[in-house]
């Protein structure tokens, strides 16, 4: 958790640099548009200034820390289970397939938007669709995983890897076909700021999901010895 929170630090300054510019130019683009439409203004619940530092910063530390102690249990599962790598490599690969299942491959499908992006009525079902596109792709990734470990035994180690991304590409292709589409942009809305905004969402994402590796794998290192340092030492 702490290398969670960590990351979480991290992803907010870049989220601070790179993404709330990208918010308040929607934000002020929807209210251009309810001004030219006679609609009031909406209250807010909690003011911009407050959404933009604390409250920003107090969701990235709850959704950093829940994360880093979720890494910790998948870790301390797949320890010198799924291969013999150090506690660095392990920690860097459950992280780049953390980002795979839990962002990139959803976000394919239902790219994050920002304010004046998306109509009330249809709340509840991109809640839905999105959550679950997070589930199949978790589905689809333990899937590979399963695959890739029974195909080594027979193929080799390098031919089962490639065969498990070859049928992941093909399941996530699937899904992503079979999954209703969800367009709600309006057709004067910039592109650059959608553009942008998807942009910084993205590499928020990247920041959290690599610096987590990072710390993670080296504090680990500390605690653990690699698998074959210890059969080295066994033996």
């Amino acid at each position: 958790m702490v290398a969670g929170i960590l990351a979480a630090l991290l992803s907010f300054v870049f989220a601070k640099i790179f993404g709330e510019p990208q918010v308040a130019l929607a934000i002020a683009f929807e209210a251009a548009q309810d001004a030219a439409a006679g609609a009031a203004p909406e209250p807010e619940m909690v003011s911009r200034g407050v959404q933009a530092s604390w409250g920003l910063l107090t969701a990235v530390l709850m959704y950093g820390a829940a994360y880093g102690g979720i890494f910790a249990i998948v870790f301390a599962f797949s320890y010198q289970r799924l291969a013999a790598l150090s506690p660095r490599s392990m920690a860097l690969l459950l992280a780049g397939i953390g980002f795979l299942t839990f962002v990139l491959i959803p976000d394919l499908k239902y790219p994050p938007n920002p304010p004046a992006v998306g109509q009330e009525e249809t709340i509840a079902l991109r809640t839905e669709m999105y959550f679950a596109m997070v589930g199949l792709s978790i589905a689809i990734s333990m899937i590979s995983l399963s695959v890739g470990r029974a195909l080594s035994n027979v193929i080799g180690c390098w031919n089962a890897t490639v065969c498990s991304i070859v049928l992941g590409l093909v399941l996530v292709a699937a899904v992503q076909f079979g999954l209703p589409d969800i367009n709600e942009v309006p057709d004067n809305f910039p592109a650059v700021v959608l553009w942008r905004f998807r942009e910084a969402s993205i590499g928020m994402q990247i920041v959290l999901w690599s610096v987590l590796g990072l710390v993670f794998g080296a504090l680990a290192e500390k605690c653990l010895p690699s698998p074959n340092g210890a059969m080295r030492k066994t033996a």
